[in-house]
């Protein structure tokens, strides 16, 4: 096995410029670089990642907890994560996260991360504390429900602002009426999209009555269950926006099982711009959440609080994709 003198020495560098580059140092330059890389790839050179985690307390992992793998907005997040943590070096450990297996989240990543993404959970007080202690950085993208800790460093859009453009567009097709899809678990991590609609309807001075308020679980299947009766009631409203693309897909199959054509009888938009929102039938108005650039920022703010650099909240902005559902 190549030791890491003999890769200094196929590179013409000293053994402490080939400790930089394997560290993902920003000292080194990019000539140098490349000339360790590819001494240690004619080498076959490996590091002793155990002894080297041991040493240096990294392992170059980290970890990101999901909520549902199956959900095509998360499963595009983690691909651009992925990306991002791979030109630093980073791997990372995918988990699921469950509200009442939280205590167990203290033992199972213990000494395996190096940091923790959050895709909006609210973990628990003592949960943030505990990985505080241990150094470990924790960043969230999308605003947790209920902030719980100064630790938590978050990624999201202004949601009220990106409402308020949607409703804007609404309004100046002629819909007043406007109705909202929301999660109903007060801490999912998109429960707070309801109070941005909120706000956005009340700057556009709109009212968003209880009865056009609707909830499901942030599926397709329990969207359509819940909104199937409501489409084809007489003097209901004219237009309806989901919390999430999947809902808004289920309040489409719903229309189309019910006869009610989109746009004429009623428009429908999303709020994230997964691939199935220009597949649908007629394809779907939405909010496009740019998940490369989260994905590029993420990785941006967990270095910075890896290496203890100041790490504040990053809101971005979106656009919206005018699609034939309005």
């Amino acid at each position: 096995m190549a030791t890491r003198k003999e890769v200094a020495d196929r590179a013409g560098v000293s053994i402490a410029v080939v400790s930089y580059v394997l560290n993902d140092s920003n000292y080194v330059k990019e000539e140098t670089r490349r000339k360790v890389l590819q001494a240690i790839e004619e080498l076959g050179y490996e590091t002793n990642m155990a002894a080297r985690a041991l040493k240096m307390r990294k392992t170059e992992q980290l970890a990101v907890l999901i909520n549902h793998l199956g959900n095509p907005h998360e499963a595009g997040l983690l691909l651009r994560i992925e990306e991002h943590a791979a030109k630093h070096n980073y791997v990372l450990f995918f988990q699921t996260f469950h509200k009442e297996q939280e205590s167990r989240l203290k033992a199972l990543l213990h000494g395996r991360v190096d940091g923790i993404f959050l895709l909006g959970q609210s973990l628990q007080e003592e949960t943030l504390r505990h990985f505080a202690k241990l150094g470990i950085p924790v960043v969230s993208i999308t605003t947790p429900a209920v902030p719980r800790c100064d630790h938590v460093t978050s990624i999201d859009l202004d949601w009220t602002a990106e409402y308020r453009k949607l409703i804007r567009l609404l309004k100046a097709k002629g819909h007043e009426r406007i109705a909202y899809m929301a999660i109903g678990d007060p801490e999912h991590p998109l429960s707070h999209r309801l109070k941005a609609f909120r706000q956005a309807m009340e700057q556009e001075r709109l009212p968003l009555a209880e009865p056009d308020i609707f909830y499901a679980d942030g599926g397709l299947q329990t969207a359509h269950e819940a909104i199937r009766t409501k489409v084809t009631a007489p003097g209901r409203f004219t237009a309806i926006v989901g919390a999430n693309d999947l809902m808004a897909a289920g309040i489409v199959a719903a229309c189309r099982a019910s006869g009610v054509r989109i746009p004429q009888e009623l428009a429908v938009a999303g709020s994230e711009d997964i691939l199935m929102s220009s597949q649908t039938a007629p394809p779907l108005t939405v909010i496009h959440y740019p998940r490369e650039k989260v994905g590029e920022i993420a990785m941006e703010v967990m270095l910075d609080k890896m290496r203890k650099r100041p790490a504040s909240d990053r809101i971005l902005q979106a656009e919206i994709v005018e699609r034939a559902s309005l």
